[in-house]
């Protein structure tokens, strides 16, 4: 194994090497930076569909359900949003 691979996580080694990609070729932060966008729309238009059918949703189940996948929506979508 890799001497960098002990010393650090996986996902390190990953963020930093974008980080380098972007830096070296700043297409790629514009391409980096529109995919996060479209990430955070796509969120945004999943949260907004869930609150509709939580309006509509009368079986404790389900709005349970609705209520998780909403509670998840809006993790990922803080998280895109601190990156």
């Amino acid at each position: 194994m890799a001497r960098g691979w002990e010393s650090k996580s996986v996902e390190a080694q990953i963020e930093e090497g974008n980080q380098r990609t972007a830096e070296e070729n700043p297409s790629v932060a514009n391409a980096q930076a529109r995919l996060r966008e479209q990430k955070i729309e796509s969120l945004r238009l999943s949260r907004s569909r869930i609150l509709q059918q939580l309006e509509q949703a009368r079986h404790p189940a389900h709005r349970e359900i609705l209520m998780k996948g909403l509670q998840s929506i809006e993790k990922d979508l803080e998280e895109l949003k601190e990156s």
